[in-house]
């Protein structure tokens, strides 16, 4: 779909913070679509959070602006957050309430009452996977549970925007799946979605398109492979063994598709364009020139090289 032909759920231009005299958020513009899953990705300290609270209006801009389904976002505006939900990195939820008392408190709040009310804390419970322990006290459930109920507070009232800040942080991998499942949910059912991480394979996993964000600049956005290009899209593979490796890798050289082959007393590797493609011939070409393979290892690209490429450190530094 175009980005022409749809009328974006969040606008963020040209947003500038600043705390003195560090700038916290540098310049930064995105959009997002109905039915899309946009993430933020970077370390911590790169201005993800920062970033997400001048869109939710908890914090003022120093500079651009933010507009949220048609509506221009502040601190004191009201029309443009009851389009968004917000899920933060802290928990809000009340630990002595049960997970359907939170939801119908919260609920009420965002305006939802009765049959509907009713209605939508049930629907909320079976997406996030918690209708089975609706009636338990949320200070009784794991960090996942409680995380999970999290997220279910900002889906009450349907907004067509939930922004996700770090949501599987500190749990534990099977409540972590859990929260991933209900998240790529979402966008299936129309909603855009914000989602803030540090970890490469939630990025890579669960959003459409992808903001690489450091020391508070947006250093690259995408797709997944538009992103990879960026790298020069190319793939490695190892080909580890003993023989004629120098008449092996002179035939490779010639090989559709073999950008460098380099040769060492370990084997060979070679730079290609999409090695799973390519790497039964390739084998086959090595073998017919007399090479005695060992091992074959196939190294493609992932967001950790392209962030590395695009900022100059890795991702986890």
């Amino acid at each position: 779909m175009s980005r022409a032909q749809v009328d974006d759920v969040l606008t963020v231009d040209h947003l500038v913070r600043r705390f003195g005299d560090l700038v916290a958020v540098d310049d930064v513009s995105f959009r997002i679509a109905p039915g899309e899953t946009y993430g933020l990705l970077g370390p911590n300290g790169a201005g993800k959070t920062t970033a997400i609270s001048m869109i939710a209006g908890l914090l003022r801009a120093d500079g651009g602006s933010v507009t949220v389904a048609g509506h221009a976002m502040a601190p004191d505006a009201v029309e443009p957050k009851r389009h968004l939900g917000l899920v933060p990195q802290d928990l809000a939820i009340y630990p002595e309430l049960t997970a359907k008392e939170n939801l119908r408190f919260f609920g009420k709040l965002q305006g939802l009452r009765g049959a509907e009310l009713t209605q939508r804390v049930q629907e909320v419970l079976d997406l996030i996977g918690l209708a089975d322990r609706a009636k338990d006290r949320a200070k009784e459930y794991s960090g996942g549970m409680k995380r999970r109920l999290n997220i279910g507070v900002g889906l009450l009232h349907k907004p067509e925007l939930l922004i996700l800040d770090e949501p599987t942080v500190g749990v534990d991998p099977q409540s972590r799946n859990s929260i991933l499942e209900s998240v790529e949910a979402l966008s299936v059912e129309g909603m855009a979605v914000l989602y803030t991480t540090h970890y490469m394979e939630e990025a890579e996993r669960l959003c459409d398109r992808i903001g690489i964000i450091d020391s508070g600049r947006l250093a690259a956005e995408g797709t997944r492979d538009e992103l990879i290009q960026l790298t020069g899209g190319t793939d490695t593979i190892r080909l580890g063994g003993s023989g004629d490796l120098t008449a092996a890798a002179a035939r490779l050289r010639e090989h559709p598709g073999v950008e460098q082959v380099d040769a060492d007393r370990a084997g060979l590797t070679l730079t290609v364009r999409d090695a799973p493609t390519l790497v039964a011939a390739l084998v086959g070409v090595a073998t017919d020139s007399g090479v005695r393979l060992a091992d074959v290892e196939i190294t493609r690209p992932d967001l950790e090289s392209v962030f590395l490429h695009v900022t100059g450190k890795a991702l986890r530094n």
